[in-house]
């Protein structure tokens, strides 16, 4: 051991050195090592990063794929189509709805008509929940069901209407009716009568009366604007107060057992000059399109808007309300899109032919077939009246009627 640290010490130097030389490739090769390690490890870690971001291409790619062909499918598609398709559901959910409203306002109309309606009811309510559950199908076809069964009691009411007019006239001296048919208008008094008209046979009751000897005067329940819970009366009640010997129901209102009308009962809103020379719903019909209708002394004026009417208190009455049925001989109205001017039933109206007026009832009959009846009878004029539970005409007692109370009407005194 002496000798070694002996020779140690004195060739410490050569012995440092031979260490070195053998260190070398040992620290080299554990470099070498470590650094393989690091290099297999970033391999495995880029290896697994390839993989990841084939499997995101692939990915990527399936979404490209798809988001181009639904683009290529939208490119292609008919919007035209796709939004006649979205108006014409909007419009089938419009028209059953307007169609579910009218079935129910003439089953309140028939109420009026003192005429049982539980059934009606019970069928109005099953189809409006299939509509409100989006079953269209079926709630339709209730709502054709629920219009034929009014039709039927409405064709019922009108029968029942004739027979009783027939028998009326018989007893009269008046040969009965509807056997006996006729297209002259009376010249005076009250007439049950058939009338041939272009598009069928109607039953109609009428009244006629010479304005050289007659006032047509329009009775109102208020004596100015009323907006809501205003106040009705009978068309009895109007005769017998006006001393009138003939009469008929007005303009269209808002009816109380309506319950669209909440808010505006027993309102309505076209111009009416009434006996005490006062204009009813001035202010909101200077601009009307609404047709009017003008009575004086001899003579009566038919104008297509009301806006073309000033406020002149010379004359006996002024009533608007739509449509105009006739003008100057020729039909004025040809049909529109309110399905409850659509339906049958009976049709008041008061019209003229030069110098004599006459008010009435078209039986069984829309809004567009009245004007041909009328035109059938010579009229030269004529404008719409409210019908359905209002209804009612007067000549020495109810012929028509008596309907709801009403919030005017128009009616026939001696000059």
């Amino acid at each position: 051991m002496k000798l070694l640290a002996k020779l140690y010490f004195q060739h410490r130097d050569l012995f440092l050195f031979a260490v070195l030389l053998l260190a070398i490739p040992v620290l080299v090769g554990f470099v070498s090592y470590l650094a393989l390690l690091t290099a297999t490890s970033q391999v495995k870690v880029l290896s697994s990063n390839k993989e990841a971001l084939t499997t995101e291409k692939a990915k990527l790619t399936d979404i490209l794929f798809s988001t181009k062909k639904s683009y290529e499918e939208l490119k292609n598609e008919d919007q035209y189509k796709v939004n006649q398709q979205l108006k014409g559901d909007v419009k089938h959910v419009n028209d059953s709805y307007k169609n579910s409203i009218g079935l129910f306002e003439r089953i309140q109309d028939l109420k009026i008509k003192k005429q049982k309606t539980d059934d009606l009811e019970l069928l109005y309510a099953a189809a409006v929940k299939d509509l409100s559950e989006l079953n269209y199908a079926s709630g339709d076809a209730k709502l054709v069901d629920l219009g034929s069964k009014i039709k039927k009691i409405d064709d019922e009411l009108v029968a029942a209407a004739a027979a009783a007019a027939a028998k009326a006239a018989a007893a009269a001296g008046v040969p009965a009716l509807p056997a006996t048919q006729s297209n002259a208008a009376p010249g005076s008094g009250y007439s049950y009568q058939s009338v041939n008209a272009e598009i069928g046979t109607y039953a109609v009751a009428i009244v006629a009366a010479d304005l050289g000897s007659t006032r047509v005067i329009v009775d109102t329940a208020s004596d100015g604007d009323c907006h809501d819970n205003c106040p009705v009366l009978s068309l009895g009640d109007y005769v017998g107060r006006s001393g009138a010997f003939a009469g008929i129901n007005g303009s269209y209102f808002c009816p109380a057992s309506y319950p669209s009308c909440a808010g505006k009962t027993n309102s309505f809103d076209t111009l009416v000059m009434n006996k005490n020379k006062k204009y009813i719903n001035s202010d909101n019909n200077v601009y009307s399109n609404v047709p009017v209708a003008i009575f004086g002394a001899g003579f009566a004026r038919f104008i297509g808007a009301s806006s073309g009417w000033g406020r002149d208190t010379g004359v006996d009455g002024v009533i608007a309300n739509q449509p105009l049925l006739l003008s100057g001989g020729n039909i004025a109205f040809g049909g529109g899109s309110d399905p409850k001017q659509g339906s049958k039933g009976a049709r008041s109206f008061v019209g003229n032919k030069g110098s004599t007026v006459y008010i009435g009832v078209v039986y069984n009959a829309t809004v567009a077939e009245v004007a041909y009846v009328l035109k059938a009878l010579g009229l030269e004029n004529a404008l719409n009246l409210d019908s359905g539970g209002s209804t009612a005409l007067w000549s020495g007692g109810y012929k028509v009627g008596p309907g709801r109370n009403i919030p005017n009407a128009v009616l026939f005194v001696r000059r």
